[in-house]
């Protein structure tokens, strides 16, 4: 992404950022008890296999149908199969850092529907084992359009990434599913 497009995003996160901190000045504690919490946490272990992810979330519920928020996005894996073990050697042994934010719209017309879009921007950090692999430092962004079914503070959907690059980002494809919850 380049450097305009980068500053266009920053800009537009700071105006985001200052009218929710101004309106929570102005709104007293009526403001933070519309604010609900949520996110992800995801683990997996494996022979030689580790990936840990932690995403929370923030959302400000404008009102009962619409929401905003913000949120956070932090992953590592690292994918190394011992060679002296037996294992087959594919040369594809490396660790990645993932690191970003997302700003996220929900709006739920009837309750048991929510319909989301969640702007996705992170960091990729790769590094190979193998020096025939170029080692890879780049940002990517996402752009998903989602649906799910809600029940209570939780909901069970699908997104789809109209950005999808199968080349630089970091899911296998554009479509993901997903379970929200937010309290």
């Amino acid at each position: 992404m380049n450097c305009t497009c980068f500053n266009f995003l920053t800009t537009l996160l700071g105006v985001f950022l200052l009218s929710f901190f101004s309106t929570a000045q102005t709104g007293s504690t009526d403001f933070w008890n519309q604010v609900r919490y949520g996110g992800n946490l995801g683990l997996s272990f494996g022979t030689g296999y580790t990936a840990v992810q932690l995403a929370p979330q923030a959302v400000y519920q404008v009102n009962p149908i619409v929401g905003v928020g913000l949120g956070l996005n932090g992953s590592y894996v690292n994918r190394n199969f011992d060679r002296n073990n037996g294992f087959a050697s594919d040369n594809l042994d490396y660790s990645s850092t993932i690191l970003g934010g997302s700003i996220i719209g929900i709006v739920q017309p009837i309750p048991e529907i929510q319909l989301s879009t969640d702007f996705e921007y992170l960091n990729v950090n790769r590094d190979f084992e193998d020096p025939m692999f170029r080692d890879d430092n780049y940002w990517v962004p996402a752009l998903f359009l989602g649906a799910g079914y809600a029940t209570g503070p939780v909901v069970f959907g699908a997104r789809y990434d109209i950005l999808y690059n199968e080349g630089r980002s970091i899911y296998r494809n554009g479509i993901q599913p997903f379970v929200r919850v937010l309290f």
